[in-house]
């Protein structure tokens, strides 16, 4: 099938231009949003990993201090 051309009112060639742009700004601010999303869950994810480990610590002085209290001294 040969190829017909298409003829277009320019008003309307222009509001479709224009709704292409919408589009394109709406994408790039979801793709932004995605960007800081991401950055807010490394950090999240950072701050759980040093309160995990700051748990663990103290975890280990405690048990460190309860076997220190049930153990006799031996001398």
């Amino acid at each position: 099938m040969d190829r017909m051309p298409v003829f277009v009112k320019i008003d309307e060639y222009d509001n479709v231009l224009n709704l292409v742009k919408l589009v394109r700004k709406k994408i790039d601010d979801a793709k932004e949003t995605l960007l800081k999303i991401n950055d807010l869950k490394n950090e999240e994810d950072h701050q759980l990993e040093l309160w995990q480990n700051a748990l663990t610590e103290v975890e280990k002085k405690v048990d460190f201090i309860n076997q220190s209290l049930q153990e006799p001294e031996q001398f």
